[in-house]
């Protein structure tokens, strides 16, 4: 490590050319890298649900559709409206009245089934079929154009176009994310640095890793929206203390060596030492994600421990060559720092432990029980504008046609019509249920279905499957629709043992099964992981165990603000928040645990060495907690998706919390609980007492 190390301070000029040929690969593999906006195909593909979608779209091509609400339309407009949508790359069909019946039939004369399922309250519908799936590249470009076709009084509605409306948002947000991450966080670095020129040579340091990350990317073949909009925030808050921590064991051992690239070398050596244990613990927070079976999880964990990674290789390679580079700039341009030690907190700390700690257990009384009760919310298109096109054009299917979500019902291709028909008749009676559609149903049992356009007859039946459309009253995700399923689900799996449903409405349903039981799984991995990796660095269980406890503590206070402020959390939150804010701040714990047993070591007293390890860890800890804060902060500011805001307000919250406990309760702790976590060091003293005692009576 050593001459790796002096080789990286003498070759600093090739290092930095090498890292700057290394963006053009990276770019291009961030280009190329899909970015998937629906979370619904994240869930395992062995459910019902799962597999039901995959039959819609092989042989129905109906997993990707839309709705077209139009109020008050003149038939030759409605029509005409009808083949230009129909011309559009990567719309196979647009589906309407016309395709099976003469349009200029009266409503009225219509038989009534088909009244029902064509007309609403004032309102026709046209189903639109993509030749894509719902988050393709070309389904999105799709209904992008579809959108300009809208008459007046028109609506375009459902799951393909709520996307697009979630894709276009994050493309215009992005760029706001980002520059508010670095604009607040240079912020808070001004107040931390000696020097004005290091938070920009922090910044430029970083660009590095993050578009390294984004490049690599490509070996995943995709990530979701979500992944790329929280990587590049959160990447910037988590890895910023490894540049911190190399910054001040430069300047540090500037003063103990003849020159600067061997002072750098140096620095090189024991950051990269000092930062593994730190990197571990915030990589293994992540990697616990990957034990979800809604592999989104594994989405965000493999991406953001990865990036952590690609911060620790650039912090002991491209940001050393930088500062070498620019070492005259930064000692130039110098002021006071404005982030202070927090002496006098630290005083009153280590004398009043008792105190503190039990109005500290008098808090997480209440805070522990609330973060049992904080209600989360499943159904992600909640989280978006309401005024989104897809928003209203799905409001309107509710408002005119009870269709505020639909199922898709598929079963054995040989059922009798007869059989069908009855089956539609008991799914009709199902609370809740407002209409049901199927080909055995809307015709009469003499007429042939052979002798439907190809079209249409594709929409009855395929793949050795028929299919029924129910459309329902209650909204996705909640409870009432929960238990229409499982009734419906009884009523189906008697009718035909193979059939499944599946459409929103089921794969939400899964998603809520799925995600409980991966908060569970996600939670106990991530602690197990952190203290396994911090008791092999410790070499004790005791230290482990407070550390994990004090952070634990830390998220039970932000998992439970959200229940007294009355705030639903999206799912996606509650089980990342964990990993994320265990891993990225157990690092402040770590440092204060360490400066506390070297004081103990040095010959301190409890008190004094907690007082000192408070002191001397509080700037530190302070520069790097804002800092987190800031990177995130700005996003639940601005961001207009309720997923990210709450995600960001949690994290950043979160980092402030961590913060406070870590400066306050932990040196408490460690005071208290001395006797067990240096139990070999209270042996040692006693012994000492014990050898001058004779000396001290003779």
């Amino acid at each position: 490590m050593e001459q790796f190390a002096r080789g990286i301070a003498r070759h600093r000029k090739l290092v930095l050319a090498l890292a700057v040929l290394l963006l053009i690969p990276s770019l291009l593999g961030a280009a190329a890298t899909r970015i998937n906006y629906d979370v619904l195909t994240y869930l395992p593909p062995e459910l019902d649900s799962m597999l039901g979608e995959s039959a819609l779209e092989e042989d129905f091509n109906l997993a990707s559709t839309g709705m077209v609400t139009v109020e008050g339309l003149p038939l030759d407009q409605l029509l005409a409206m009808k083949r230009e949508m129909e011309q559009v790359p990567g719309v196979e069909q647009v589906f309407w009245l016309s395709d099976v019946l003469d349009p200029a039939i009266p409503q009225e004369m219509l038989p009534p089934t088909i009244q029902r399922a064509l007309y609403g309250e004032g309102a026709t519908l046209m189903l639109v079929r993509f030749s894509a799936p719902s988050a393709s590249e070309s389904t999105m470009n799709a209904v992008a154009q579809l959108k300009g076709m809208l008459r007046e009084h028109s609506f375009l509605g459902g799951l393909s176009v709520i996307l697009q409306d979630t894709k276009a948002l994050v493309d215009q947000e992005m760029p706001l994310y980002i520059l508010c991450a670095v604009g607040a966080s240079l912020l808070v670095l001004f107040m931390a640095m000696e020097s004005t020129v290091v938070p920009i040579l922090f910044m430029v340091g970083l660009v590095f890793p993050i578009l390294y990350n984004f490049g690599t990317n490509i070996f995943l073949g995709q990530i979701s929206y979500i992944t790329q909009a929280l990587s590049t925030v959160l990447q910037l808050g988590v890895t910023m203390d490894f540049s911190i921590f190399l910054l001040h064991r430069y300047q540090e051992e500037k003063t103990l060596c003849q020159d600067k690239e061997e002072a750098m070398a140096a620095a090189i050596v024991n950051t990269f030492t000092s930062i593994t244990a730190s990197s571990l613990t915030t990589i293994a927070g992540f990697l616990a994600l990957c034990t979800m079976r809604l592999t989104l999880g594994r989405d965000i964990g493999i991406v953001m421990a990865k990036g952590v990674l690609l911060g620790v290789i650039c912090t002991v390679t491209v940001l050393p060559s930088l500062i070498l580079t620019f070492d005259r700039t930064v000692e130039k341009h110098r002021h006071r720092v404005l982030i202070p030690q927090l002496a006098k907190t630290s005083r009153f700390v280590s004398r009043h432990p008792g105190p503190i700690l039990a109005v500290f257990l008098v808090l997480m009384v209440p805070f522990t029980l609330a973060q049992s009760k904080t209600q989360v919310y499943y159904t992600l298109f909640d989280s978006l504008p309401q005024d989104l096109t897809g928003i209203v054009g799905t409001n309107k299917l509710r408002d005119d046609f009870g269709m505020t979500t639909n199922h898709f019902v598929l079963v054995d291709g040989e059922l009798p019509a007869s059989q069908v028909e009855g089956l539609c008749r008991q799914l009709e009676e199902v609370e809740g249920v407002t209409q049901v559609a199927a080909v055995d149903k809307l015709l009469s049992p003499a007429f042939d279905s052979g002798f439907l356009p190809e079209d249409a007859a594709q929409l009855a039946q395929s793949g050795g499957r028929k299919l029924i459309l129910v459309n329902s009253a209650y909204k996705s995700g909640s409870g009432s629709l929960n238990a229409q399923l499982d009734r419906m689900k009884s009523i189906v799996k008697d009718a035909d043992s193979s059939g499944v449903i599946t459409g929103e409405g089921a794969l939400t349903k899964d998603l809520i099964e799925v995600a409980d039981v991966d908060f569970a799984n996600v939670s106990v991995t991530s602690i197990l992981a952190v203290f396994l990796i911090i008791a092999l660095s410790f070499r004790s269980l005791s230290v482990p165990a407070v550390l994990v406890l004090s952070i634990e503590s830390a998220i039970f206070i932000n998992m439970g603000i959200p229940y007294f402020t009355g705030t639903q959390l999206p799912f996606i939150a509650s089980i990342v928040i964990g990993t994320v804010q265990l891993g990225a701040t157990v690092d402040y714990a770590i440092l204060m645990s360490t400066r506390y047993r070297e004081e103990r070591r040095g010959g301190r007293a409890p008190r004094e060495a907690a007082r000192l390890a408070c002191q001397y860890c509080s700037q530190s800890i302070l520069s790097s907690g804002l800092t987190f804060f800031a990177a995130t902060i700005g996003v639940a500011a601005i961001s207009k998706m309720e997923l990210l805001k709450s995600i960001c307000l949690l994290i950043s919250r979160g980092a402030v919390i961590s913060m406070g406990v870590i400066i306050l309760v932990l040196p408490c702790l460690l005071m208290l609980l001395d006797p067990l976590i240096n139990r070999k060091l209270r042996k040692e003293e006693k012994r000492g007492q014990t050898l001058s005692q004779p000396v001290a009576e003779a």
